[in-house]
């Protein structure tokens, strides 16, 4: 795989600079676009107003609907690929401004963080252009201040190292809906159920079993992404689940939400009402 070292200047010319060594990137991507495994001098806090994103980076992959933003820290390849019209805005900070301005934040790895409403606006409002130094230097701070959030890793899927604990994951990601037992998985990938379990449990940090219903949820958010009319019924139905109450349980364990409270974001379709029968139709 080749990864590309890419410069600031090389992304267009929508670049913004709000203060020296920190910068603004607005872009605009189409459903299907790709940004092949790349990296920058600059460390980035990405986010997508509307639109999914899929990130992927050597330690595994996100999925980043609108009401998350992912941090990337500099010369960390990743790749990322757009699931719907995406309204990208990028922050990027020169490593020596980082270091200067940022105290008691790990930001050396890569991570998903939940964007709240006032890390939203702080984010969309650095990109008016206003003119306004002081205010723009203290939007970025914010920003970075609501970094401090705790890391949500409900829609990251880590990927294992092994060859056979990949090939099994790939598999999976594959289709996640005919997953099938860990005896028939490691069958075809030539292993065995115990080795494959012991792999995935010490580089993923997951057991099987998790590290699979966590791909579930995860195809279930890209289809939502994808295709906004999905009801729930269908949704559940397509990966595999016996039933809605079984998906609905499911999708809590990874999210902390139910898909009715996830459909806030305006990603789940409720289905209409039936029409009621008029009197010579009872």
């Amino acid at each position: 795989m080749t990864i590309v070292e890419t410069p600031l200047k090389a992304l267009g010319a929508d670049r913004v600079t709000t203060e020296a060594g920190v910068h603004l990137i607005a872009r605009t991507y189409h459903k299907g676009a790709r940004l092949d495994p790349h990296m920058h001098r600059e460390s980035q806090l990405i986010y997508a107003s509307a639109g999914t994103m899929q990130v992927t980076t050597p330690r595994g992959r996100w999925l980043v609907p609108p009401d998350r933003a992912v941090w990337v820290p500099a010369r960390h390849a990743h790749a990322i690929d757009m699931l719907a019209d995406s309204q990208m805005r990028t922050l990027y900070f020169e490593l020596d401004w980082l270091e200067r301005e940022t105290h008691h934040l790990r930001l050396d790895t890569e991570f998903v963080v939940q964007v709240s409403p006032l890390l939203h606006h702080a984010i969309l409002t650095l990109f008016e252009r206003n003119g306004e130094a002081e205010r723009a230097r203290l939007l970025v701070r914010l920003a970075l201040l609501e970094l401090r959030r705790t890391d949500d890793s409900a829609t990251f899927i880590p990927l294992p190292r092994d060859p056979r604990a990949r090939r099994a994951a790939d598999l999976v990601l594959a289709s996640p809906a005919s997953a099938g037992d860990i005896a028939t998985l490691a069958s075809r990938i030539g292993s065995s159920a115990r080795t494959l379990s012991r792999l995935f449990a010490a580089e993923t940090k997951l057991s099987f079993k998790a590290w699979c219903q966590r791909a579930r949820i995860a195809a279930a958010i890209e289809r939502l992404s994808m295709d906004r009319t999905l009801s729930v019924k269908t949704l559940a139905a397509d990966l595999g689940y016996a039933s809605v109450p079984a998906f609905s349980h499911a999708f809590r364990q990874v999210t902390g939400q139910t898909p009715t409270e996830f459909a806030g974001q305006g990603m789940i379709a409720t289905p209409a009402p039936a029409p009621r029968a008029s009197r010579g139709q009872r």
